[in-house]
């Protein structure tokens, strides 16, 4: 620090603190008992197993190539508490995951002895999280071995790629990843000697597209493809339709336990943490519209109202609108209110929902942010122009700036606003990834036959069963039927209870195929 005005100092001005000498003739050092800051070695010189977070990011994903093949997690979520407080970021959320990720946790315990996924080698795609390392260590401990890739560029949490990397599972993935960057993950993360994948899990399709396009002899000996998102099993149901589908999948996006607790309740949850974490706003009085009244679009508009919004619904199918209305929302076209409206949220899994004349039409300092699973929904390439100017001022925020000096405020670049800006509840993950591991098990020692070249709803049975996983978090006790009830109902005493066919709502996947089909 400067010397105060007036003062003399004795010694070497560029001599470090501890042995610059006051007029009192004492060291810093002597005086405060301090003792000599140790220099820290930079991370790239350091050597390390695994990822290093601050090296080249192809580089350090490729370094898991170097990595024992031997996947063994055990201590993972010891490296990953040991990687969060160098990192700097909060540790509680470490704790967390064990904690309320109780069921998969319990779906290990139980069936780890059978090893029910022994031999499989599965590929995986879907965002990098502290739950993710959790799902992966279950499989593993299951008997299978995996590779992972993200399927968000802005997603994946660098600790927990380099946690699961020093424990032995290659993983490809980096925050904050070019285009080209992902696609060269998700080859190499599937593109390899002497490991042949058998297993699927997808999140948005990608991965799933590109081994169908790039490796197809790879694509047909897979026993079994897991879906989660409504784009990936849109997807699934086009290469069906066309007759290209050739393995059998499971669409785990449209259970009921996936749609009701990942779609809405997460989203209930998430939607006012990305905003606020990113923008600050509050939200009493300003008018929001979202597009899209599925189970998504239920969550963002039920937390929207209660904090105040006014929000406004748009939608395609009469049955939802219907139900929008209902709920106390009033359900217009998006080119009716686009001047007057403070934030979009998009919600559809759909392309072009945000369109670049409307976003030319946007009052200054409105909030365009997307809560689907893709990019797609607001077109965002038609915003690099060279009229336009891009401002980033702060991470995930972009301000796009027009000539006349209106600007609207990008999120994210379009993409998933809650975890790319935020995190979204552990607990709900936990719902989905227990439903994940139980599809694969399914998919992978199902009797031949049994599935076809085509995409499957999970069984009811499983997710019923999923779903009495969890009751126990809540101390919740399920009442028993009596026999006579039961003959009286037609139903087993132990479910399932619900017909195959049964869902919460209309399923987004299954509107894009019926238009497709017209």
């Amino acid at each position: 620090r400067p010397v105060p005005s007036g003062q003399k100092l004795y010694g070497n001005l560029n001599a470090p603190a501890e042995v610059c000498v006051y007029p009192f003739k004492r060291t810093l050092k002597e005086r405060f008992s301090l003792q000599p800051r140790p220099t820290r070695t930079a991370p790239m010189t350091r050597p390390r197993r695994g990822i290093e977070l601050r090296s080249t990011p192809r580089a350090a994903a490729t370094s898991v190539l170097r990595t024992s093949s031997r996947q063994n997690l055990g201590g993972v979520r010891l490296r990953l508490q040991s990687r969060v407080r160098r990192s700097g970021r909060a540790s509680h959320s470490c704790s967390d995951v064990g904690k309320n990720m109780s069921a998969l946790i319990s779906l290990r315990k139980r069936a780890q002895s059978e090893k029910p996924l022994a031999g499989a080698k599965i590929v995986g795609c879907t965002h990098i999280t502290a739950q993710t390392a959790v799902l992966i260590e279950t499989l593993v401990a299951l008997g299978a071995q995996c590779r992972w890739t993200a399927c968000n560029i802005y997603s994946t949490q660098n600790e927990v790629a380099a946690a699961l990397s020093e424990a032995g599972v290659a993983v490809f993935a980096w925050k904050g990843e070019s285009e080209d960057d992902f696609w060269w993950c998700i080859d190499r993360c599937v593109n390899t000697e002497g490991w042949q994948p058998n297993m699927i899990l997808d999140d948005g399709g990608d991965l799933t597209h590109w081994m169908y396009k790039k490796y197809p002899n790879v694509f047909k000996k897979i026993r079994g493809i897991v879906e989660e998102s409504v784009t990936g099993v849109h997807r699934l149901y086009q290469l069906s339709k066309a007759g290209k589908l050739c393995v059998p999948a499971m669409n785990v996006n449209d259970s009921v336990t996936k749609q009701k607790f990942d779609n809405l309740y997460c989203c209930r949850e998430s939607i006012l943490d990305g905003l606020k974490r990113t923008t600050d706003v509050m939200f009493g009085g300003k008018q929001v519209v979202v597009c899209g009244y599925g189970e998504v679009g239920k969550g963002c508009c039920a937390a929207l109202k209660a904090l105040g919004a006014i929000v406004y619904v748009t939608e395609i199918d009469p049955i939802c609108a219907l139900q929008a209305c209902m709920d106390g929302f009033r359900v217009v076209k998006l080119n009716e209110i686009i001047r007057q409206v403070d934030v979009i949220i998009t919600c559809t899994g759909n392309k072009n929902v945000v369109t670049r004349d409307q976003l030319d039409r946007m009052k200054n300092g409105s909030i365009v942010c997307n809560m689907g699973h893709s990019n797609t929904e607001i077109d965002v390439a038609s915003l690099r122009t060279p009229e336009l100017t891009w401002e980033r001022v702060r991470s995930q925020v972009d301000h796009v700036i027009w000539p006349d000096g209106r600007r609207i405020i990008l999120l994210a670049e379009g993409r998933l606003l809650n975890l790319s800006c935020s995190t979204v509840p552990t607990f709900v993950l936990s719902i989905t990834a227990t439903t994940q591991a139980l599809a694969l098990i399914e998919l992978y020692n199902a009797p031949e036959g049994r599935y076809k070249q085509d995409v499957y709803l999970l069984p009811k049975k499983m997710d019923e069963y999923v779903a009495s996983l969890h009751l126990a978090t809540f101390e919740a006790h399920l009442t028993e039927l009596t026999d006579e009830q039961a003959k009286y109902l037609g139903l087993n005493k132990n479910g399932p209870f619900k017909p195959n066919y049964y869902r919460c709502s209309s399923s987004p996947s299954e509107q894009f195929f019926t238009a497709a089909d017209e």
